[in-house]
């Protein structure tokens, strides 16, 4: 294998780093989208336990939660917990471009893999038209007597080199792409089915109160009422509407 690669020539070397990038990419990506980076399990549970009580929900308590498990899901998240008090429709909004950005973000490395399974079949049909010049060129130049066929075949056998190489990159660099791809929709559906169960408790509060971002922060002092001027009827600590639009 390793002879016929070297039959291929210098446009074997393009065909190569092409491969090298994909496969750093490919094991990249499947680390960094693991299910527990991209959305830890203490997040879902702790989440999924403060959504089911639905009295003693706590934007405030979600956002600690969310900075303690650091991840694109938890960024989603906080999104929405900021404009707790705020209408509907800038909540969604918000929620919206947090999720374009974080998909956006996971998805940047993907698109290596697309580059490399749409550049390298290229790169190896250009080192197979070049070979077959060379290979009819020197045909051409041979003395008389000499077997034209073989010499023409063997010229085209190396050529079609290149072209095998780059589609032993490509096949696997899109199947790895159009996985990646799917497994992103799939952890951003789940993301938006958990903004659905906190949803219907977040809009509690629209219109009544409205958190300042430093009273959702989590302080070293373990603190976070300091920042707050009023009570919400629940008990929860929160800036009133008309102060917080000041």
């Amino acid at each position: 294998i390793f002879s016929l690669i070297m039959k291929g020539g210098r446009f074997m070397i393009p065909i190569g780093l092409m491969s090298l990038v994909m496969v750093t990419f490919v094991i990249e990506r499947s680390m960094g989208m693991r299910r527990d980076r991209v959305m830890p399990p203490p997040l879902i549970d702790e989440l999924g336990d403060l959504a089911a009580n639905q009295e003693a929900f706590d934007p405030r308590q979600a956002y600690r939660i969310c900075q303690r498990n650091p991840s694109a899901a938890a960024n989603v998240i906080r999104s929405m917990l900021v404009k707790v008090g705020r209408p509907q429709s800038e909540i969604e909004h918000a929620v919206a471009e947090a999720s374009d950005r974080e998909a956006n973000r996971l998805y940047a490395n993907v698109r290596w893999l697309n580059l490399a399974a749409a550049v390298t079949p290229l790169m190896g049909l250009l080192g197979t038209v070049w070979g077959m010049i060379r290979a009819f060129h020197d045909t051409t130049q041979l003395p008389a007597g000499r077997n034209k066929a073989d010499f023409l075949a063997e010229g085209i056998y190396v050529a079609l080199v290149t072209t095998l190489g780059g589609l032993i990159v490509a096949i696997p660099a899109a199947i790895f792409s159009h996985y990646f791809e799917g497994r992103v929709q799939q952890m951003f559906h789940e993301i938006d089915e958990l903004l659905f169960s906190l949803m219907p408790q977040v809009e509690r509060y629209e219109g009544r109160v409205r958190f300042s971002p430093s009273s959702l922060q989590d302080k070293e002092s373990g603190d976070s009422d300091g920042d707050l001027e009023d009570s919400s009827p629940g008990g929860e600590s929160a800036v009133p509407e008309s102060e917080a639009s000041n």
